[in-house]
């Protein structure tokens, strides 16, 4: 099963050091058992080696000893199948990923003796060691390069299909195939890693749709680093509105805390956090018609709904409107495991006659403090807001109304029962994760 801590709303991983210093939206720690589960599927378990392997062809085998000392010669050998492969990773402080395949080859030709034919089978032990290294970081794009391929060959078994023959040909054949096979291995090895690295970066360089307010788009910020311990990665998040520009953020390196015993993880910084609050909280300003109520004026609880807009605080028969908008941007604060959302609101309270004509009874602002639960649904972070605490200030009244201090708990209930449902209903589709390298987000811890 895979593990996967996601840290900050998520926060930091032990991932940077100060000669790595980017700007990015966040960051990953890959473990090795990870990677290796990663390579194994891209290469092994979809059968990338083996469909690039089927094209090989041996070249002929030529030996002077054989039955009586007859002329052998093996042609045709191809391969007819690759049994039991295995892949393991190791990480290479500085350098890169190290993988080692082992497998065995069953290679197929025909085999002529003096003048006896027959078909042979030959299942020889490979075991191939590879060293992958990034290099040349363009716009999110990394080139895969093998520094060093070696490959080893280990135990032969040689058959003749019909059994005709008994032959002596084993160290002719060893020496020929050690002479021919990595030279024809390791070429092959290359190109399967090309493949799988832009399978692989496919996952990191990605448009990501949020609902219907923008993008964004994830890509590698660096190069990715190793450690002996973990593959690190940095990626940009690039906010967009649709039809509009791109919205900024800045970002300080950081660290994210150690792996233990997950797979993966995965740091968000605030300044991102932000950028993708600005994208889904563009609510247009919000206007309710308040009715007088049967409820005291007095009573602290406010009933104000779109659907049937009811005020305890109405007084007298004058319907009411209420026009909530939000004001500037809003701003994330993370504290340890504690998340808070700023948010300040502009509350127009205003009667307006027959004749069209406007009566601002006040105009107040109301800046929140607004508690962040969150969550993690269909490889998305979900946010959850409720109300922490909330300030007054009164910007004017055109009925020369000064003293706002009673009117706080039935702002705090306005605000619970008709801001808050619409602020979680946008942050509701929550913030798309990227698919690093394909691992699914399964058993997710959230630290703060």
């Amino acid at each position: 099963m895979t593990m996967l801590k996601l840290f900050g709303i998520v926060f930091f991983c032990g991932l940077l050091s100060p000669s790595q210093e980017v700007l990015s939206g966040l960051s990953c720690a890959v473990s090795p058992a990870a990677m290796q589960k990663v390579l194994s599927d891209a290469i092994l378990q979809n059968g990338l080696l083996q469909q690039h392997l089927q094209g090989l062809v041996v070249p002929n085998i030529m030996g002077g000893e054989g039955l009586l000392s007859s002329p052998t010669s093996i042609t045709g050998l191809h391969l007819a199948e690759v049994r039991v492969p295995r892949l393991s990773v190791s990480l290479l402080p500085g350098i890169g990923v190290q993988m080692i395949i082992t497998a065995k080859l069953e290679l197929r030709g025909n085999c002529l003796v003096g003048l006896l034919s027959d078909l042979i089978s030959i299942l020889v032990d490979v075991r191939i060691t590879a060293n992958i290294k990034c290099t040349n970081f363009e716009s999110g794009t990394v080139q895969v390069v093998i520094e060093d391929c070696l490959c080893v060959l280990g135990a032969i078994k040689i058959n003749l299909l019909a059994g005709l023959l008994s032959l002596s040909v084993d160290d002719i054949v060893l020496n020929q195939l050690t002479a021919t096979l990595p030279g024809l291995l390791c070429p092959v090895v290359g190109i399967v890693i090309n493949h799988v690295n832009i399978q692989l970066l496919s996952t990191l360089n990605a448009v990501i749709p949020v609902g219907a307010a923008g993008t964004i788009h994830y890509q590698l910020a660096s190069l990715p680093f190793t450690s002996g311990s973990f593959l690190g990665m940095d990626l940009d998040g690039a906010v967009k509105r649709v039809g509009g520009s791109i919205i900024p953020h800045d970002s300080s390196p950081s660290t994210l805390p150690p792996l233990l015993d997950n797979l993966m993880v995965m740091g968000m910084r605030p300044s991102f956090l932000n950028s993708v609050l600005s994208l889904l909280l563009q609510m247009p300003s919000q206007n309710f018609t308040c009715t007088p109520g049967a409820v005291s004026a007095a009573a602290p609880s406010t009933s104000m709904h779109p659907q049937s807009p009811q005020c305890s605080t109405c007084l007298g028969t004058s319907p009411l409107n209420i026009k909530l908008t939000l004001s500037g941007n809003p701003l994330i604060l993370l504290e340890e495991n504690k998340a808070t959302v700023q948010l300040a609101v502009m509350i127009q309270v205003f009667i307006q006659g027959s004749d069209g004509l406007i009566l601002n009874l006040l105009l107040l602002q109301a800046n929140l403090n607004l508690d962040v639960g969150v969550s993690i649904a269909g490889g998305r972070l979900v946010l959850g807001l409720s109300l922490g605490s909330i300030s007054l200030s009164l910007e004017s009244s055109d009925v020369g109304i000064s003293d706002i201090s009673t009117l706080k708990p039935h702002i705090s209930s306005l605000v619970v029962e008709l801001l808050l449902p619409l602020l979680n209903a946008a942050l509701g589709i929550g913030i798309p994760l990227p698919n690093v390298l394909g691992i699914p987000l399964l058993k997710v811890h959230v630290r703060i």
